[in-house]
């Protein structure tokens, strides 16, 4: 395949990467191209891990952080800074990249909350909602309380499916806080709200101390921390998709964190377009936000 001036070989297009379902890895490279405009726009310049399945899905996959020494030098890549050195890590830029990731059998891609240029300052606040004990409806619930909470906070909650077990609760922020922070203020976003429905949500890190209820996670919103992309696979039969959608179908019933699959998300976006569209437009300051709930609203950019 041919991108401008970067040409990528795909090596055993027959390979089937989803043994029952006979996902090939030509299929797998023809839905991320079809999606590609869509994924770059999410994840272009932020960091990522590929979770690579060299013998498919029922093999043993693994995930690598560093780029290989053997990637073409026009991948992009970020040198991002760990205790006692750096990782150079892969970007997903552009369309070349993408399909020379899908040559490598990487079927999902998870990003980093923040990007390249400002590595320490996250532009996204997240919330990861699973069902305990398979009940989805309360992960539904919980989504749409986190709603009308961060609404309150005068920020702007976008939602998608896992396409795995719950669904994930992304805000847009300005880059002006340090993790830290971030993580902070959504630690306390949390506890207000499980303090609001005592009897659904819970804080407690503890699986036995949570009866039933459900875990608001916040605990993805630190530094090196990932979270699955918009519009990646997941390695489970079916291929379903980490999908953007709007907060109508989180009020509808029927939905379920597997919805939407390589081979039925076509018609969706053909309809409706990225339910995501201009996200970044959406970021706020988290000043009401910390003021509201007693933080200390100071940058702290000079630590950068």
């Amino acid at each position: 395949m041919i991108f401008g001036k970067y040409s990528v070989r795909i090596s055993h297009p027959n390979k089937r990467l989803f043994p029952r379902t006979g996902i090939s890895k030509e299929e797998l490279l023809n839905y991320y191209m079809s999606v590609a405009d869509f994924f770059i726009y999410h994840s272009r310049m932020r960091p990522l891990s590929m979770q690579r399945f060299p013998d498919g899905i029922e093999g043993a996959g693994f995930f690598q952080k560093q780029a290989g020494d053997y990637f073409p030098d026009w991948i992009p890549v970020a040198d991002v800074p760990k205790e006692g050195g750096s990782v150079r890590m892969v970007m997903v830029n552009n369309k070349a990249t993408l399909a020379y990731l899908c040559n490598q059998d990487v079927i999902t891609h998870h990003l980093w909350l923040s990007r390249a240029d400002r590595i320490k300052y996250p532009d996204q606040l997240i919330f990861d909602l699973d069902p305990p004990q398979g009940n989805f409806e309360l992960v539904r619930e919980a989504a749409l309380a986190l709603y009308e909470m961060l609404s309150e906070l005068d920020l702007i909650p976008f939602v998608k499916t896992t396409g795995s077990r719950g669904l994930h609760v992304v805000v847009p922020l300005r880059r002006q806080y340090l993790f830290e922070q971030t993580r902070e203020l959504a630690r306390q976003i949390a506890e207000k709200l499980a303090g609001r429905y005592p009897s659904k949500f819970t804080t407690s890190l503890r699986k036995e101390d949570r009866r039933g209820r459900l875990f608001l996670d916040y605990l993805r919103n630190g530094y090196a921390q990932t979270a699955v992309a918009p519009y990646a696979l997941r390695a489970i039969e079916g291929a379903p998709v980490a999908m953007p959608i709007r907060w109508s179908e989180v009020r509808d019933p029927a939905l379920h964190p597997r919805k939407y699959t390589l081979r039925n998300v076509h018609e969706k976006l053909q309809r409706e377009g990225d339910a995501w569209k201009g996200m970044r437009k959406s970021a706020r300051s988290l000043q009401k936000a910390m003021k509201a709930l007693g933080l200390s609203t100071e940058s702290r950019q000079s630590l950068r």
